[in-house]
């Protein structure tokens, strides 16, 4: 497959030459994005907690595409730990684009019986880290001109269901996170992906039967009759990412769930 280079059409060389930063890029829709990154023609940093789930990653984007090498790289942080975060970014340096699409895992939440208290002193990752992770870069001018940062939120916060109260508290969490630091980093944009239904590795970890029961509640509750996958929900990512009228916005990718 070609890739996208300077001599390229405008539409295609937006992302040409220009260093993506995915924390959650080892898996699910986050190694979709790095993968749709490097198919733009980005450069591409991905990261987890994990170094063998990273390196492992890296491995299968070169192995995707030899063209690849070269403009693909993993690092490691404890999204959760500020000195792992700082010393991330210090080794980043100077970026274009975040993309965040780490989280804890959620499991099948239940509000009535889940021990509340566990959450106690315990960082939110998609919150924390993302929010100090932005306001790290600001501070040591690491967002080159043009920047944008992308959250990764989900649809309940609209459509809440019976159980996932905390989830559904987090997932608005994210979109009034994403309005503020939009104005709080301007001209630096800042949008967020509230996400549907998408089948991940994170899924499949639960079992084969919960990867079925999900599956049918993704297809009877979209009217697409449709169960997102990693690569389709990417092509928002790189939207948010290349669009330069967007910030402070929130895009809902969960095959129309909200209309029913």
């Amino acid at each position: 497959m070609p890739i996208p280079n300077e001599s390229s059409s405008p539409s295609l060389r937006h992302l040409v030459g220009k260093l993506v930063v995915v924390v959650g890029g080892s898996s699910g829709m986050g190694f979709a994005v790095a993968r749709s990154s490097l198919e733009q023609g980005a450069k591409v940093i991905i990261a987890s907690s994990n170094k063998a789930k990273v390196d492992a990653a890296v491995t299968r984007l070169i192995q995707a595409n030899s063209a690849f090498k070269g403009s693909v790289s993993g690092l490691t942080v404890d999204a959760k730990d500020v000195p792992s975060l700082e010393k991330f970014w210090d080794e980043v340096g100077k970026f274009d684009h975040l993309v965040w699409t780490a989280g804890d895992s959620l499991g099948m939440p239940n509000f009535l019986t889940d021990d509340l208290t566990k959450k106690l002193n315990q960082p939110d990752v998609r919150m924390f880290g993302a929010a100090f992770s932005v306001q790290y870069a600001q501070k040591m001018d690491l967002f080159n001109p043009g920047a944008s940062v992308t959250l990764t939120g989900g649809y309940v916060a609209h459509k809440p269901r019976k159980g996932w109260t905390m989830e559904v508290a987090g997932a608005g969490a994210i979109e009034a996170l994403t309005r503020g630091l939009a104005l709080e980093v301007a001209p630096v944009r800042v949008n967020s992906i509230g996400s549907g239904s998408v089948e991940t590795e994170m899924w499949a970890a639960a079992g084969p039967q919960v990867v079925e029961y999900l599956k049918a509640a993704a297809i009877q509750g979209s009217p697409l009759q449709h169960c997102g996958q990693p690569e389709e929900i990417a092509e928002a990512y790189l939207f948010m990412m290349k669009c330069p009228m967007m910030t402070g916005s929130t895009v809902y990718v969960e095959s129309g769930a909200l209309l029913i």
